[in-house]
């Protein structure tokens, strides 16, 4: 629990390759997230080229930042053939995080750059990646080793929590 307390927004990444067995433990936590009906819509693009990366980073007026990560991750969701389609970013969101919280244990640095539900945005992942159109891009997630530190905000706030007896 302690990556909850400690994830960061990271935006710079040590020129440093990312190790497969990393890159495939945020993926396998990612895919233990809880899904409605257990659909589990999620499938996932792991992009290393440069020119790929290069033009992900094009996609959004905030994801500049991916274009020197060495890997991005695509979070991307089936968009036929599951059972509650209208639970499927919320699926994701859930897959989203654990990727995230998985990347800060294992020392990484990452920042969730959303694309879902804009579809230029989904469209401009989708048509850089070749996705096929039964699946939709959810979001980016640049990774790398971090090459800067930061401290996480305290955002807990009593006066937000109500007890209902």
């Amino acid at each position: 629990m302690n990556s909850i307390f400690h994830r960061v927004s990271i935006r710079k990444y040590k020129v440093r390759p990312v190790e497969r067995e990393k890159i495939m433990q945020v993926l396998k936590a990612g895919m233990q997230a809880p899904s409605a009906g257990n659909q589990q819509p999620w499938e996932f693009y792991v992009v290393t080229d440069r020119d790929k990366i290069r033009e992900l980073s094009k996609t959004s007026p905030y994801a500049g930042c991916a274009e020197l990560a060495p890997v991005v991750i695509v979070p991307v969701y089936r968009k036929e053939g599951i059972i509650f389609p209208i639970y499927a970013q919320i699926d994701m969101a859930i897959a989203q995080e654990n990727i995230w919280l998985e990347a800060d244990a294992l020392g990484l640095g990452g920042v969730w750059l959303g694309i879902a539900p804009l579809n230029e945005r989904m469209d401009a992942v989708g048509k850089i990646l070749d996705l096929p159109t039964d699946k939709a891009a959810y979001s980016l997630f640049p990774m790398g080793y971090p090459a800067e530190s930061r401290i996480q905000q305290d955002r807990f706030d009593e006066s937000r929590i109500h007890f209902c007896n």
